[in-house]
């Protein structure tokens, strides 16, 4: 079989296709190394396209973004506290006119003073010795004294006798017509709230005096509770 050579115009075609298969083969080899360093892109529809960074150890899933978790601080401890309760006796049940109401409590040496039922003021008391004890009950508080000399002639017993005494005091509150105050008495400071030294007087600081003198009204109950005296009748 006899053939013929190709023409010039031929050779030059099938030149310019081999050209062309060789530029390709060199620019997808160039490409490949590209494409694998690349990093993946995350694409969400209406956003532009966005490059996640690789983690190693951590796979990667399209199109997902990574989110940070976050964690919420737990509330803090209440700090509400229900107020205690005012601690000391309970109110006496006697009537007043006036809203006020004390107890002088011999087992303590304190007087607590209430008003419309609310507890308001306890104070150490020095009463009574044993040689002249405070008698028990219901004392209503009367006239009041800035100062004033008591003086023992006043229920029989000579200023000079060994029982005896005519003392200066403050802030004296009548208890009793037959001679009983609560009044300042800074001289047995030491003894109130721990033991008895007076005649028969409820002794109180003169700061507790005064405020006795300036707060509660004529009339208001005062109960003597305790005492190794007798008991109270006259008022």
């Amino acid at each position: 079989m006899l053939t013929s050579k190709p023409s010039r115009r031929a050779r030059r075609g099938m030149t310019r296709r081999a050209v062309t298969v060789l530029v390709g083969v060199v620019a997808v080899s160039l490409a490949l190394p590209m494409a694998a360093s690349a990093a993946p892109v995350t694409v969400i529809p209406g956003l532009p396209p966005v490059e996640v960074p690789e983690v190693p150890g951590v796979p990667q899933i399209p199109g997902v973004p990574s989110t940070p978790k976050t964690t919420t601080p737990p509330p803090p401890p209440s700090t509400t506290t229900t107020p205690e309760a005012p601690k000391g006796p309970a109110i006496p049940n006697v009537k007043t006119s006036t809203g006020w109401v004390a107890l002088a409590d011999d087992a303590t040496h304190q007087i607590t003073w209430w008003r419309n039922g609310k507890q308001v003021k306890t104070m150490p008391i020095s009463m009574g010795s044993n040689d002249h004890p405070t008698p028990n009950g219901v004392y209503h508080t009367k006239e009041k004294y800035r100062d004033m000399y008591m003086d023992s002639s006043t229920y029989g017993v000579p200023v000079d006798s060994a029982e005896g005494y005519r003392t200066y005091v403050e802030y004296a509150t009548r208890m009793s017509w037959d001679g009983i105050f609560i009044h300042a008495a800074p001289w047995s400071v030491a003894q109130q709230g721990r033991s008895n030294a007076s005649h028969g007087c409820i002794n109180i600081s003169t700061e507790n005096g005064k405020w006795v003198f300036n707060t509660i009204p004529r009339d208001t109950p005062i109960v003597v509770r305790g005492t190794i005296g007798p008991k109270y009748t006259g008022d």
